[in-house]
């Protein structure tokens, strides 16, 4: 997954590394975009318009994030993978130029029958879940780390992360929430007691271009970087997934509309904009 993830457990058994470790080696299999022989990458190279089936991990990952998309009515798309790697933030890896070309009316619907656990992909799309694929991988050896009998951890990857039981001195796994650069805001700190926390921000990948930076966080609706003024939005939720893949939605949307919905779903979210602090009714209940 390009990134370093990091454990600390109460009185782990020997073998939880590896446990850890094949819960991330199964995602990557499954869900990589930078691995040719990934189940996603064969997805891609096959043809458009029929149905393939694919494993549960992979349908589970790919049904959450379809869901996410309908509720932010299309700020996150699981089919634009042609559209980032044009701008360098694909397999194709980074680019020093604006791309001339991107077809934002292609034809990038991503299919899911929950029946038959079937995917099929339009003429202009390439699935891409890495807006939501790590926190999956979070939960998935968090599971199996409760599984093993170890109940109490933080657990992290590439800055999403998942704590469970209480650490050793009997305190929560507190763990501070990285503001944007240059903000005044002072950085939250979060008990993670069963809870997972991921942020999204627009300054953690892009590239300079005639003066202009360009962002990695991408609206799928204008097929560009986003230029909303949110620099980072962090969510908290019982699954990693939900919280990776809805801190992706909600940078798209703007602040106010991001704490609409947010506001709408029961999110505990936090937006930050134009150095400035929003953040949700499920969020501010948790300061009570």
């Amino acid at each position: 997954m390009g990134t370093n993830w990091s454990l600390q457990a109460v009185s782990p058994p020997a073998t939880t590394a590896c446990g850890v470790r094949a819960a991330f080696d199964r995602v990557v299999r499954q869900m990589s975009q930078w691995e040719i022989g990934s189940d996603l990458s064969r997805f891609n190279r096959a043809a458009p318009g029929v149905w393939h089936e694919v494993a549960g991990d992979l349908a589970q990952v790919v049904e959450a994030a379809l869901g996410i998309a309908r509720a932010s009515d299309g700020a996150f798309d699981a089919g634009m993978g042609r559209l980032t790697d044009a701008w360098g933030f694909g397999r194709g890896g980074p680019v020093d130029r604006v791309p001339r070309d991107t077809d934002v009316a292609a034809d990038r619907s991503i299919e899911f029958d929950a029946a038959t656990q079937r995917l099929r992909r339009g003429e202009g799309a390439a699935l891409d879940l890495s807006g939501i694929a790590k926190g999956y991988a979070v939960d998935l050896a968090a599971d199996w780390l409760l599984g093993a009998g170890v109940r109490h951890f933080l657990l992290e990857v590439g800055g999403e992360l998942r704590g469970a039981g209480l650490r050793p001195d009997g305190h929560p796994w507190w763990v501070d929430v990285e503001p944007p650069p240059l903000s005044s805001a002072a950085p939250w700190r979060v008990a993670l007691h069963d809870l997972s926390v991921a942020t999204s921000g627009n300054y953690r990948r892009g590239f300079s271009a005639s003066g202009q930076y360009y962002s990695h966080s991408f609206d799928p609706r204008t097929g560009r970087p986003i230029v909303n003024g949110v620099t980072s939005v962090t969510v908290l939720h019982r699954r990693c997934m939900m919280a990776d893949g809805w801190a992706t939605a909600l940078t798209v949307l703007g602040p106010q509309a991001a704490l609409a919905l947010a506001d709408a779903q029961g999110l505990a979210a936090c937006v930050v904009a134009c150095d400035r602090e929003h953040i949700s009714r499920a969020w501010r209940a948790m300061l009570d």
